[in-house]
């Protein structure tokens, strides 16, 4: 069991973390913190030192090094169990550090923003918090390293009730904490590399964050959970809303995504039925109602189907009349014209979705193509090129009687 006795704070993402502080402080544990956070502690009656406290030396180069420093490092990653690792410290009068709570720059939500430039990214990619994390991940049986939030209630109800850490607990402190730091660094590396590599890297990073736990099964024993990437270009069914209905499953997912993949290749009105990962029906017409109409009649069976309907236009009252005959549990378009949510609302089971974002061969979007095999991953690059400038486009091709 492992006794926390003093912890290092520095948070951007600030939620919850005045509440555990006092948490720790009521339970003898000694506050150090840096910039922002150690300001709102103190703000909050805590008792907080500065980190320039232990190391001696202040802030510098605008908050870039403030942490990277032996008197911090050191006290993070002396294993206990050594006795030349604690004469060490005790012989520059480094105290041992317990705990480190830190989350990191907002890499992602800089980037997401409107008009930000290079260098405000740059600014945005942190350093320090993602050494302290590695540090006290690597020394994890005798520091414990929070990274989210979501944690802090379970740490202090522990500290509280049991004075201290289990080490199998601290164990999966550790391997949370190198997912958070392998995540934050495959982001950086996939948006440098899209915005400034003209060929594919040697090694592609996948940043992901997750949406959704689906249910176990224990008859099949299998875990699965739905994952959306963070700076994924185009129309997805990760940054589209469900509207309506219980929360999507595996299948729903997977139909979804292949409908959005099939109807963003027209610009005409189309809509497209989807049973299983298999279309039983695409059409295009003048109206997205005939487009419906005549994609759900194509398979002669889909009366007898609960299939995944999407549309690229918005849907207006006339197709939701329609769509209420048939078998459809999963719609999802563009947006709805007034009154057809609250109508298909009271239809049996229907997930009504809405992307929120045009679904159109203009505005596509397919920079990459990821596809899992096993054992490995293949990768495609899609270039896009005005007509103009692509000698594949068939407008630039020679016709025979040229040739």
């Amino acid at each position: 069991m492992m006794k926390i006795k003093r912890a290092i704070i520095s948070v951007s993402d600030k939620t919850g973390i005045v509440d555990f502080a006092r948490g720790l402080s009521l339970l003898g544990v000694e506050l150090i913190s840096t910039g922002g956070t150690q300001k709102l502690l103190k703000a909050n009656g805590l008792e907080v030192k500065e980190v320039s406290d232990l190391t001696g030396f202040p802030e510098m180069l605008d908050g870039r090094v403030k942490t990277l420093h032996p008197n911090i490092h050191a006290g993070i990653l002396a294993r206990r169990d050594l006795s030349e690792h604690m004469q060490a410290i005790g012989d520059k009068r480094i105290a041992p550090v317990d705990m480190v709570v830190v989350n990191l720059y907002p890499f992602k939500q800089t980037v997401l923003k409107d008009d930000t430039t290079l260098d405000e990214i740059l600014d945005n990619i942190d350093i320090g918090g993602p050494t302290m994390i590695r540090a006290a991940a690597k020394n994890y049986k005798a520091v414990a390293v929070l990274t989210d939030p979501d944690q802090y209630s379970f740490v202090l109800e522990k500290l509280r009730t049991d004075g201290g850490l289990e080490e199998s607990y601290m164990r999966s402190l550790m391997a949370e904490a190198f997912v958070s730091t392998a995540n934050y660094d495959a982001m950086i590396a996939q948006y440098m590399s899209r915005r400034f590599l003209d060929k594919l890297p040697k090694s592609y990073p996948i940043p992901t964050e997750k949406v959704v736990d689906f249910e176990y099964d224990p008859e099949s024993g299998r875990r699965s959970a739905f994952y959306m990437e963070p700076f994924a270009p185009g129309v997805t069914v990760a940054g589209s809303d469900l509207l309506h209905g219980s929360k999507l499953t595996y299948e729903n997912i997977m139909d979804l995504d292949k409908a959005l993949d099939l109807v963003a290749n027209f610009d005409r009105p189309t809509a497209a039925v989807i049973e299983n990962r298999h279309p039983s029906g695409i059409a295009s017409a003048d109206t997205i109602l005939e487009a419906y109409r005549t994609a759900y009649r194509i398979d002669p069976e889909a009366e007898t189907l609960n299939c995944t309907v999407c549309l690229n236009r918005t849907c207006d009252m006339a197709t939701a009349e329609m769509m209420s005959k048939h078998a459809v549990k999963v719609l999802i378009c563009p947006g709805y014209e007034a009154g057809v949510v609250d109508f298909l609302k009271s239809l049996d089971g229907m997930r009504i979705l809405q992307t929120n974002t045009p679904i159109e061969l203009s505005g596509r979007e397919r920079t990459y193509r990821l596809k899992k095999i096993k054992g490995g991953m293949l990768i495609q690059k899609y270039e896009t090129l005005p007509h103009e400038e692509d000698p594949e486009h068939p407008a630039n091709l020679k016709s025979a009687e040229n040739i």
